[in-house]
């Protein structure tokens, strides 16, 4: 189908205009005789005014007709209803509207060409219903760009997939006639949302007066369709996204200076205690220090020796001492000051200085007050790793963690390159109670006693004291309950 043509006498003609364009009717060209002299504005070999089943009024090549690029391309009725509402929407805008307009050289042609009565622009009105690639429209757009033709494309299908790639519309015929329904934005709390289904004769006296223009949006289309990479909005729209974008752009960094601030601020925070940690942690390793001073001074002599010798039988106290040696370089033996509540009921591993470098096995329920302390800035031993993370859960649970964690190791083989554990050697000298959870029958008998949760060391004596009436005393050694009289040797 074309609908255009050239008469002879009367210049171009238009079979959708009801005076052709010219002032002359319909039927001095449709089945006239002699047959009216008109001609294809391409190629120029005659043609016919014809008028399809529907009533629908279009010229057509005469036989033997070239090869003509109208002829051959063609168009379907209904994308040229499409352009008879373009042009006729161009028109009641106030715009001069000609169909199949083709660029001097023949590098486009515009469906409907809208000009300026004035001739200051040009805008083409494409009707585009047949399938097309988003780089072929793309193309075709810069082609006309390039000859200071806009163009804005229209499509009446349900989802056009190039719908966005350039300035488009899409259209949807209702009660109320053809009207603009998706492509025509407005910019609301933030975000994008379509605005209201006007005519497109209505539109298109918009942009023909500037009133509205195509726009790339920054900020997220709200409105239940798909996200378009360029729409139709007002001028004071995106003025308002460019308001809103420097809003939200100096809230970010108001917030990102406020994040500044808050962590400079804990930074410091965490900096002050991590100092005063470390002048408690310094002095609590003091005090322990005195304190196993105190208890080597007390206990020297072979009590010493023998002392020390059963601290050395105790489970897994040698395997932490070479995992000292082995793992850090340290040289240690066990602390004589055992039994002070300071070590939460662990053993202390004292290095060759005597400094305490570690604790082995501590109790998590007896880390409080100076223990917790001493423990904080200490190295943590145990036998197996299941002992270690039983110690962290508890310790955790009571919130008895220091702000930097524990610092705990475990000292069972775990890979087939560690050395197997050793059995526990076992003293000759020291009998061992006949049954687990027996009396003690040690000979030398090393007590403790836990009083209000705190362990205090005690010794054998003649008489029963008012607190071995009340409490009962352990024997380190060897884990046995001692029923004889004892009395606690310093508090």
């Amino acid at each position: 189908m074309a609908f255009r043509a050239v008469h002879a006498e009367w210049g171009t003609v238009f079979a959708h205009l009801p005076d052709l364009g010219c002032g002359q009717a319909w039927e001095a060209v449709w089945k006239a005789r002699p047959a009216a002299p008109i001609a294809c504005a391409e190629c120029r070999h005659p043609m016919h005014a014809k008028t399809s089943y529907s009533g629908l009024r279009f010229f057509a090549h005469a036989p033997y007709a070239p090869d003509c690029e109208i002829a051959r391309q063609g168009e379907s009725e209904a994308h040229h209803l499409l352009k008879l509402e373009l042009a006729s929407a161009a028109r009641d805008a106030g715009a001069h509207a000609e169909l199949e307009v083709r660029a001097p050289d023949g590098s486009w042609r515009a469906d409907v060409l809208a000009a300026d009565p004035a001739g200051t622009w040009r805008m083409a009105l494409e009707a585009q219903l047949s399938p097309i690639t988003a780089a072929d429209i793309t193309a075709r757009t810069e082609r006309m760009r390039e000859d200071g033709v806009t163009s804005c494309w229209f499509s009446d299908r349900p989802r056009p997939p190039w719908l966005g790639t350039v300035p488009s519309l899409r259209l949807a015929t209702t009660e109320n006639g053809v009207l603009v329904a998706e492509g025509l934005v407005k910019f609301a709390q933030g975000a994008w949302a379509a605005a209201p289904q006007v005519p497109v004769a209505d539109f298109l006296r918009w942009v023909f007066s500037t009133k509205v223009a195509p726009h790339a949006p920054r900020c997220h289309l709200s409105y239940p369709q798909r996200q378009l990479a360029q729409v139709w909005t007002a001028p004071q729209y995106t003025a308002a996204e460019d308001t809103f974008l420097a809003e939200e752009e100096k809230r970010q960094r108001e917030r990102e200076e406020q994040r500044a601030r808050y962590m400079a601020k804990a930074a410091k925070k965490r900096a002050d205690t991590d100092q005063k940690n470390a002048v408690s942690r310094q002095a609590a390793l003091k005090r322990a220090t005195a304190a196993e001073r105190d208890a080597r001074r007390l206990n020297r002599g072979p009590a010493g020796e023998r002392w020390q010798a059963q601290l050395m039988t105790r489970q897994g106290v040698q395997q932490a001492l070479d995992h000292l040696a082995r793992e850090h370089g340290i040289a240690a033996t066990t602390g004589l000051s055992i039994t002070d509540h300071r070590w939460a009921g662990g053993t202390p591993l004292i290095g060759e200085d005597g400094v305490p470098v570690a604790v082995f096995t501590p109790e998590s329920r007896l880390v409080n007050g100076e223990a917790f302390r001493l423990l904080a800035g200490m190295l943590l031993l145990f036998a197996t790793i299941k002992d270690k993370k039983r110690f962290d859960r508890n310790t955790r649970s009571c919130r008895r963690v220091p702000i930097d964690g524990w610092k705990m190791e475990h000292t069972e083989a775990t890979s087939a390159a560690e050395p197997a554990k050793q059995p526990r050697p076992k003293a000759a000298a020291v009998p061992r109670c006949r049954r687990a959870g027996g009396p003690c029958a040690c000979p030398a008998p090393e007590l403790t006693v836990t009083i209000s949760g705190h362990p205090h060391p005690a010794e054998p004596c003649e008489h029963v004291t008012p607190a071995a009436a009340i409490y009962t005393a352990t024997c380190r050694t060897c884990g046995g309950a001692y029923d004889k009289p004892w009395r606690r040797t310093r508090h």
